[in-house]
């Protein structure tokens, strides 16, 4: 559900209040819930929020390439062993990901 609520997020161009995520998802989740999703969100660090009346509005703290970016981060610090985690990760690339990969290392692309 949480992916689900940053994806309406994402898809709005200014910060939004429980209910309009509830109006946008089209879901039949009540408010209630989608404000509980935003909290855990909010104590995440995924989204920010600003007063909106009497609530609250929130906009997400960075895209969905950056947030998958923040989560692989997180894995890697909760291992000690960080060499083999990375070993392994580089050795289940598919072929196109290791070129990336490696033009990325020698700052040759984006």
């Amino acid at each position: 559900m949480e992916s689900t609520v940053l994806a309406a997020l994402w898809a709005a161009d200014a910060p939004l209040t429980p209910g309009q995520v509830q109006g946008a998802l089209g879901a039949p989740l009540a408010r209630t819930t989608v404000t509980t999703i935003l909290t855990r969100l909010y104590e995440k660090g995924t989204v920010t929020r600003t007063r909106s009346g009497r609530g609250f509005a929130y906009t997400p703290t960075e895209d969905a390439p950056g947030l998958t970016a923040r989560r692989m981060h997180s894995e890697l610090r909760k291992e000690e062993d960080r060499s083999t985690v990375l070993a392994r990760f580089v050795s289940q690339l598919t072929d196109e990901d290791e070129q990336l990969l490696r033009e990325l290392l020698d700052g040759d692309a984006r």
